[in-house]
């Protein structure tokens, strides 16, 4: 498929209209507002807690801690997955502690109750003395619904909300080229920061700050508005197509000049000559993409024989709504995850995750935070602000988190003012309030 091509088949038809409903302070700060999404929101959309490809073997988990809730994502004998809530079927305990972990059964640190890999409780103490007989067999955990795309494993606290592939859709279709399945999470990050989990939302549903906040990025990503595609689909989700290997259409002489770095170090990395590029880089990213289709299988990157031409060079940059972004390159991908802090609405969490192709060729995955090698990373916690970096693009995005807290507190804040470029922005607080105040 050509560009062309690609273009015009997802281009037109993701544009629907907004209201214009005002996007008031409150729900930065209010607790009222807080309890609605607790009560309304989030016991109803698809949560991403974990991958496939840190569960070997049967009784393996992963442990997926929201808000005051937890759920454990267990590896069952026939190679799924299902999903439990954390807490002891005997008195409450919570079950398992950390991300993950393995064992033939689960069992409780109070009690000593063990439960096998289906959620069966399979041994309790003193089985005999309980007034109904042995609740061994009889009892299980309570369980969620528990579906798998692209690697990823996804829980929902509702039995009537859509198949995952359906609320997912278009992405499904739209991302099965890369082939995800089995590649390999090389970095978890996750930090509290002191603002609430939708400032952060604004922030990935709009390009507007790219300029300001990440002008570094304009070297080899083209932030110019009229070369950004912007898209809503019908599920909620957004996407933004932004064009990779080519510097911004905002600055006249990255285009007219060399090539600035580090998109010359791009450039000779798929073995072309930077300077013969002087005073015409935009056509680099061409020449990156008949690279790539003639060197990408010999370096092990045969992905590359299925994606198009946009998608072998281009950033696609995806919000899953609510609280989910998906940013997509041909050789890796950023999970983006805010999640709301268990009380107070003034705070949220905010875990990144790096996802990179289970390409063994590769001597090391060039991350947000330096070189890493091709295996699974264990998570790391920190808090915003005490020097530990969460990804040098991600830093800055958050670096606004805590003045913009401050001014939607004032009352000199009576509502955004929005560019064209910002309709995700809006889109997304309008649905947030239709559902928060079941409109829908």
């Amino acid at each position: 498929m050509t560009e062309e091509q690609f273009l015009s088949r997802y281009s037109k038809e993701f544009d629907p209209p907004v209201r214009g409903d005002p996007i008031t302070g409150a729900r930065y700060y209010s607790k009222d507002y807080m309890d609605l999404e607790w009560k309304n929101l989030w016991p109803r959309i698809w949560h991403l807690g974990g991958m496939m490809g840190e569960l070997e073997e049967e009784g393996d988990w992963v442990c997926h801690n929201f808000g005051k809730e937890s759920v454990i994502m267990v590896k069952q004998k026939d190679g799924g997955v299902r999903a439990f809530y954390n807490a002891c079927r005997h008195r409450g305990n919570r079950l398992v502690n950390g991300t993950s972990g393995g064992a033939p059964r689960i069992t409780c640190g109070y009690h000593g109750w063990q439960f096998s890999a289906d959620g069966v409780l399979r041994h309790v103490q003193d089985e005999g003395d309980y007034p109904g007989g042995s609740p061994c067999g009889k009892v299980s955990l309570i369980e969620l619904r528990c579906e798998v795309w692209g690697g990823m494993i996804f829980w929902n606290m509702d039995e009537n909300a859509k198949p995952l592939l359906e609320w997912l859709d278009p992405l499904p279709d739209r991302l099965a080229a890369y082939g995800i399945d089995d590649w390999v999470r090389v970095m978890y990050l996750s930090a509290e920061c002191n603002f609430n989990w939708k400032i952060v939302r604004d922030n990935f549903n709009e390009s507007y700050h790219l300029p300001t906040i990440h002008p570094e990025l304009a070297t080899f990503i083209n932030d110019g508005l009229p070369d950004t595609l912007f898209e809503m689909y019908p599920s909620g989700h957004n996407g933004m197509w932004m064009k990779g290997h080519q510097a911004t259409g905002r600055v006249e002489a990255y285009n007219t000049g060399e090539a600035p770095p580090p998109l010359d170090a791009i450039a000779a990395a798929w073995g072309l000559n930077p300077a013969d590029y002087k005073g015409r880089t935009n056509d680099i990213r061409a020449a990156v993409i008949e690279a790539k289709r003639k060197l990408g299988p010999e370096r092990g990157f045969h992905n590359y024989a299925s994606m198009s031409d946009q998608q072998l060079v281009d950033y696609y940059h995806i919000t899953l709504f609510p609280n989910l972004t998906l940013t997509f390159a041909p050789e890796a991908f950023q999970v983006l995850r805010t999640e709301p802090h268990p009380t107070d609405p003034e705070k949220c969490i905010f875990d990144h995750w790096y996802v990179a192709v289970n390409n063994p060729q590769m001597p090391g995955v060039e991350t947000p935070i330096g070189n890493m090698p091709l295996k699974w990373a264990e998570k790391k916690v920190s808090v915003h602000g005490d020097g530990e970096s969460l990804g040098f693009v991600a830093d800055q995005d958050l670096s606004i988190g805590t003045n913009q807290q401050l001014g939607l507190n004032s009352r000199g804040y009576v509502g955004a003012i929005l560019p064209m470029q910002e309709k995700r922005v809006q889109r997304f607080h309008e649905l947030l309030d239709d559902h928060v105040y079941e409109r829908i």
